[in-house]
């Protein structure tokens, strides 16, 4: 870490002398450092003009999905919520920021039933009555990215995949609560395992989440299975998604050998995910985009 003079600029940005603005921030992240805790680095922390150009994106993200939200049915297509997400975020002057992202074909991931995550949309697959259906939607507006997915139950859906979709929120839910200044991710983590192992689900190891705002994928990567107490301090100005994935039966995955994209549960048991993109604050956090 770079250390300033206090009465430099900031390092952030600001304008005002460093010793005004984060220099007791850097000696509490320091100290957190010396008693052996990861701590984020200076281009995890968000300024105030970078949050507010995120909260712009979100607000597109967030519309997005309310249009697909409204829409959504069963007899659609993937590929129509992909040309709604391509239209209605074009609509709102932003990127859909998936579209060519590392070779990804599509507008929107689209994953239904035993797809855990990053299913391509396709013409050829159609939503059917006791369907579940995650909607992840991320939108670059301006250089500035916002991430969230919903879930979808499609007409009559049987209680065991409404009981899925239902915990896995709650799981989302009791993991926010834990976003809290100078506490740890792990105690996150632990806060979604729990509650997902408590009802017989397991939580996906090798697939997390990440930090986002200015890119599309940042650090840190966020782990959904680990201990209290551990992974990185969560500093005012973190950014990051909250996005378990739960599966009915096994936590294993693989990868379509076809697409290199689509992730399936290895024992093709329906799987589900909620994503929110969470702000720490100085006080608690934010929920930026949903």
């Amino acid at each position: 870490m770079h250390f300033l003079n206090r009465n430099n600029p900031c390092w952030c940005g600001s304008g005002v002398k460093y010793k005004k603005c984060h220099y007791d921030f850097d000696q509490k992240l320091a100290r957190c450092r010396l008693q052996g805790c990861i701590i984020p680095a200076r281009n995890m922390i968000k300024t105030p003009s970078q949050i507010e150009a995120i909260r712009e994106s979100a607000k597109v993200n967030i519309a997005v999905l309310d249009y697909v939200a409204e829409h959504i049915r069963a007899g659609v297509t993937t590929e129509e919520i992909d040309q709604w997400v391509c239209r209605q975020t074009a609509r709102h002057h932003a990127v859909p920021a998936p579209l060519h992202y590392e070779g990804f074909p599509k507008s929107v991931c689209t994953s239904i039933n035993e797809v855990v995550c990053h299913g391509i949309p396709s013409p050829d697959v159609v939503l059917k009555d006791g369907d579940i259906v995650n909607v992840d939607c991320s939108t670059n507006l301006n250089g500035y990215y916002s991430d969230s997915s919903r879930m979808f139950c499609i007409g009559d859906v049987s209680p065991e995949k409404k009981k899925l979709v239902e915990v896995t929120k709650e799981c989302m839910e009791l993991g926010l609560k834990e976003v809290k200044p100078w506490a740890f991710m792990g105690d996150m983590s632990q806060a979604v395992n729990d509650h997902a192992r408590a009802h017989g689900y397991r939580v996906v190891r090798d697939i997390g989440g990440h930090g986002v705002g200015l890119e599309f994928h940042e650090e840190p990567w966020v782990s959904y299975v680990a201990p209290r107490g551990t992974e990185m301090i969560l500093a005012p100005g973190m950014m990051f998604t909250i996005e378990p994935m739960i599966n009915m039966g096994t936590e294993e995955v693989y990868v379509d050998e076809d697409d290199n994209w689509t992730v399936y549960t290895e024992d093709g048991k329906p799987s589900a995910q909620w994503e929110i993109q969470v702000l720490v604050t100085e006080d608690g956090c934010e929920v930026i985009s949903y």
